[in-house]
């Protein structure tokens, strides 16, 4: 190993490395991809990538496709100088690029197929390479069709559940079935999958599917859907269909009757509805029976289950069947329920004493009724105003002006809207009553008026009048009137009028009194001129005694009081007194008219 020296065995394996090297550095190189995937209707581009050693010129590049002989068919021929194009199926739809690689445009499923690329570089020789191309279609999206007929749980022959199809999809595809979102494999007598497939004229496939499967009734809620599976540059794609439900036929295996409203509220003059429910498909023929004491009597007209009963009444009561009827296996089912109307009737009101009662007595009055539920009595007035609760109300002290009309009104509690009433009439008799008279009344003589006289009583009375007269009668709410029409005369002024009523039980009057209206104004006139004298008198006094107070005649101190009502003095003079707590008051000035002073003595 000593100065630098190989070992024989190295030398060698490089001089082998170094010839593999250079033979392939010498060598025409091809490389293409293996293959290439495109989908139908899409451009295929094949590229051709090529090595020449000494960076030579090619000869000529030669394409080619394998046909169904495995036979190669030329498509183009390159040279330096020209392309030539050989006639074939691929006519107007290939075309070379710049880099010479080769473009199918339009891909039909027949294109699946070697394409080949040669190349020849003098010397070199002639080298080539080939690419796959594969062509794919996405199947369109999966149709499921139900069964239209439905399927009976009691079939013998495992039925058909639902179809499937899916169109023009390339490579074949596969379909499978799913319910309730769990795929079903083909079991024997249990599920059965058939498929059939179709080739189209365009090369892609049709496939399609049908299910057998036997059914329950728990299948009524069961979803079917099918999915379509294919591939796509090697990974697995998968459609699927809209879910359906496939109608079930199946007996009844309940039968429900009910009443609405409930049968406890039902009152006279409700409409009541009776349903009958069953739970078969397809639905039963309903019908409607009720029983009578002969037995049961159909009603005819009601067979889509539901029976409307108008304006019920007492005799609506009793017991009602729904029948069903299933036409699949001619199974029946029945169902029965109580109607229940509840009424109120022979409502009554009995009066205690039921004779005519006189002013000042009690009569108690008695309602009653029949009803098979409980009943509640309340009484009110002809205004409505409420005087008591219960079967009995107790009226005491009647008059006159006492409510003759009492209603008793008879309600059931546990039946919203349950009511009826009674009225009743409570006479009360006795003698008349004058309740007004229009007196005193101001007329004139010789003029035309009215005499009013106004009474109540029962039984009703007569009116008499002391005059005569043109007389209506009329009532007003519970009072009877008399209108007398007459002409003042002096008589009339002078003895007025009487107004008599009277029945059986009494009679009573009053007097009506007529004043002259003339009269009355002449003494108006007497009151008026006397009043008008006193103020005079008045006023002349005080002039009076103002002038005497200016002439000095009636003194007036400060201190002092004057008093001019003393009985001793007589009327024909005028007394002045004047009085003071203090001597020195007494003995005060007082001012004359002319100015000087004076003691009080000598002003008196």
């Amino acid at each position: 190993m000593a100065g630098g020296r190989r070992p024989a065995g190295l030398s060698l394996g490089w001089g082998c490395c170094l010839l593999l090297c250079c033979a392939a550095a010498s060598k025409l190189e091809i490389s293409m991809p293996a293959e290439l995937e495109v989908e139908v209707g899409g451009t295929a581009r094949i590229e051709c990538n090529f090595h020449i050693p000494e960076n030579a010129s090619y000869t000529y590049i030669d394409w080619f496709y394998v046909d169904r002989s495995d036979r190669q068919v030329r498509l183009y021929h390159i040279t330096a100088s020209k392309v030539m194009e050989d006639i074939t199926d691929y006519k107007n739809r290939v075309s070379l690029g710049q880099d010479k690689a080769l473009s199918i445009s339009a891909v039909t499923v027949q294109d699946a197929r070697t394409f080949v690329c040669q190349v020849a570089a003098g010397s070199y020789g002639v080298g080539e390479n080939s690419t796959e191309l594969r062509v794919y279609k996405v199947p369109q999206t999966p149709e499921i069709v139900p069964n239209a007929g439905g399927i009976p749980v009691t079939s013998t022959e495992i039925p058909e559940i639902a179809r499937c199809e899916s169109k023009n999809g390339f490579p074949l595809p596969n379909i499978t079935w799913h319910k309730n979102g769990e795929e079903l494999h083909a079991e024997e007598n249990q599920v059965v999958i058939q498929t059939t497939v179709t080739r189209e004229s365009s090369g892609l496939y049709t496939v399609s599917s049908k299910l057998l499967a036997p059914v329950t009734r728990e299948d009524r809620l069961s979803r079917y859907h099918c999915t379509v599976h294919y591939l796509v540059q090697g990974q697995s794609r998968a459609l699927e269909s809209q879910r359906v439900k496939v109608n079930i036929f199946y007996p009844v295996e309940t039968l429900k009757l009910q009443v609405v409203p409930p049968s406890a509220r039902v009152k006279e003059g409700d409409n009541v509805t009776l349903v009958c429910e069953a739970d078969g498909n397809p639905p039963p023929i309903f019908t409607f029976f009720k029983k009578n004491p002969d037995g049961w009597q159909e009603l005819t007209g009601f067979d889509s289950g539901i029976l409307n009963l108008h304006d019920v009444n007492k005799s609506s009561s009793g017991t009602y069947m729904c029948q069903s009827l299933d036409l699949d296996d001619m199974s029946q089912k029945e169902e029965t329920v109580d109607v229940v109307v509840n009424y109120i009737e022979g409502v009554h009101v009995k009066m205690e004493p039921s004779s005519t009662v006189r002013e000042g007595e009690s009569v108690k009055l008695i309602c009653g009724a029949q009803s098979p539920v409980d009943l509640k009595y309340q009484w009110r007035d002809e205004k409505g105003k409420e005087l008591g609760d219960g079967r009995q109300l107790t009226l005491e002290n009647l008059t006159f002006e006492t409510p003759n009309t009492v209603s008793c009104k008879v309600m059931a509690p546990s039946v919203p809207g349950l009511e009826q009433s009674k009225k009743v009439s409570v006479a009360v008799e006795g003698k008349p009553r004058i309740v007004a008279i229009s007196s005193p009344l101001y007329v004139h003589q010789d003029e035309i008026v009215n005499l009013t006289c106004k009474a109540i009583a029962f039984p009703r009375p007569n009116f008499q009048w002391s005059i005569n007269g043109t007389a209506h009668e009329y009532t007003d709410k519970q009072h009877i009137a008399s209108n007398l029409t007459v002409r003042v005369s002096h008589d009339l002024l002078q003895a007025g009028a009487m107004c008599r009523v009277s029945n059986s039980l009494g009679t009573s009057e009053k007097h009506i009194q007529l004043v002259d209206q003339k009269s009355t104004v002449e003494s108006q006139g007497v009151i008026i001129v006397a009043i008008i004298v006193a103020i005079l008198v008045v006023a002349v006094l005080g002039a009076v005694i103002y002038f005497l107070h200016k002439k000095g005649k009636i003194p007036c101190g400060r201190a002092g009081k004057q008093d001019i009502t003393k009985p001793e003095a007589r009327k024909d003079k005028i007394v002045v007194e004047v009085k003071s707590d203090k001597l020195s008051e007494e003995a005060g000035l007082l001012q004359g008219a002319n100015g000087e002073k004076r003691a009080a003595a000598d002003q008196i």
